[in-house]
């Protein structure tokens, strides 16, 4: 019985040096690469400039590990959240943003989370896996056929945003990102691409070192450590100064700002000390802030600030020409906005893998420091 690989974990070097094996001509490799990254195709049939003879022989030696659409979910303001099934029984979700002028992916980079933000339903799982770089591609190609098939318009913008904390699956996110951008690939240009994090120094630096020309958004929500740190953990192995500094760095090597998303609570973070804080520590960053309406996951202590409350930061910003808006929440109806993104189907789908490997990922212990 012939052992396949997955073709997308090749490079096009390495598929090239597989099919010589198999005795076929070099160029080939060039057209099955075409295929699975610009064409996004996972089914070696449909491959249609390949004689029979290879497609067949494809099929013998090789597997495309794609994911399928579980569950799409409609919202009433255009707004369509994907549970996607992995080729190992996981789901993750992704979801497309529409509005008048661009349309978004949301897409996830882990199954599960690395991080326990007290206020996100994805931190309430553990996290089983990274996602490897097809894997989020392929998020990416099914958002932009939505795109085409319900709004007739192309897909815009990217943002990794959805479950997880693309920063450490640095790897793999960098390697789905050279395809998603790759002229070879789709093409999109990098200043399309949003990398939201919730804040890892050592992979920021890293991020600017490597020049991927992206945008980078922080979630911050409290420039006040103790609270920070009460609100997401991982301000303690990565405290503020920290994150100030690599911010700082990130904006030397690249010149481009960065977005700080901002919710505001009732109760939690809608004083006037958290306004000055706020303020402290954008005047050191180059930077801009979204003020992001909250989506409650449930009855506890997170609920939505006033109007009042939030129209404060955004005055008190303004005046300190710090440019903010407000980002209204999309797609709330159907558990798609942000922060409510949470693998609903995990417990609905068939595992097609052996989980012996997945539960020992699972319990290896996450450590900032060593990063």
């Amino acid at each position: 019985m012939i052992v396949k690989t997955d073709i997308r974990a090749l490079s096009l070097e390495q598929i090239s040096s597989r099919l010589t094996d198999l005795g076929e001509p070099r160029f080939r490799a060039r057209q099955v690469h075409d295929w699975l990254w610009q064409k996004g195709v996972h089914d070696f049939a449909q491959m249609s400039n390949l004689p029979l003879s290879l497609r067949q022989k494809l099929d013998e030696h090789f597997a495309v590990n794609n994911g399928r659409i579980a569950r799409e979910q409609h919202s009433v303001d255009g707004t369509i959240k994907n549970a996607v099934a992995l080729h190992d029984g996981n789901v993750v979700e992704s979801v497309l943003i529409p509005t008048d002028t661009r349309i978004t992916a949301c897409v996830s980079s882990q199954v599960g989370c690395s991080l326990d933000c007290s206020f996100c339903a994805t931190a309430r799982l553990s996290r089983v896996r990274n996602l490897n770089a097809d894997e989020i591609f392929d998020q990416v190609v099914t958002i932009r056929e939505q795109a085409r098939l319900h709004f007739g318009r192309p897909l815009t913008h990217i943002v990794f945003m959805g479950m997880g904390e693309p920063l450490l699956n640095y790897p793999q996110v960098m390697g789905a990102i050279d395809r998603i951008t790759a002229a070879d690939g789709l093409a999109m240009a990098p200043w399309r691409i949003t990398l939201s994090t919730a804040g890892i120094p050592k992979m920021i630096r890293k991020l600017a070192d490597d020049r991927k020309r992206i945008r980078l958004a922080v979630s911050l929500h409290s420039a006040i450590p103790e609270k920070r740190t009460r609100l997401m953990s991982v301000n303690a192995a990565c405290p503020l100064p920290e994150l100030q500094s690599a911010l700082q760095y990130w904006y030397r090597q690249t010149g481009s700002k960065v977005t700080f998303e901002y919710v505001v609570w009732a109760g939690v973070n809608d004083t006037d000390d958290d306004i000055r804080a706020l303020l402290a520590f954008t005047a050191r960053i180059p930077s801009k802030v979204n003020l992001i309406q909250y989506n409650a996951i449930d009855q506890g202590p997170y609920q939505q600030a006033g109007v009042d409350a939030v129209e404060a930061y955004r005055i008190r910003l303004l005046n300190a020409g710090v440019a903010v808006s407000i980002r209204r929440s999309r797609g709330s109806d159907i558990d798609a906005a942000c922060g409510q993104l949470a693998g609903s189907l995990s417990g609905e789908v068939e595992a097609t893998a052996a989980p012996t490997a997945v539960a020992v990922e699972a319990n290896v212990s996450l450590n900032l420091k060593t990063l």
